[in-house]
């Protein structure tokens, strides 16, 4: 299997201030390109994260090959 590349972003800001969230462009070396969909965690610093776990772990189980 090749090497692979997780991308992903994070940033913290005031729930009631976002309006919208688009998928975030990647550029591939063959030309082509990628979206990386955006995902929403709101809550405590202790819900998010327990959040972000659960949600690294479910994104594995949909590649068992891997």
């Amino acid at each position: 299997m090749a090497n692979l590349t997780l991308v992903y972003g994070m940033r913290l800001l005031p729930s009631d201030e976002i309006e919208t969230i688009g998928d975030a462009p990647v550029k591939l070396k063959n030309g082509r390109t990628a979206r990386v969909t955006m995902h929403v965690l709101e809550g405590s610093k202790d819900e998010i994260e327990a959040q972000l776990r659960n949600s690294v772990e479910a994104f594995f189980d949909i590649y068992p090959e891997i």
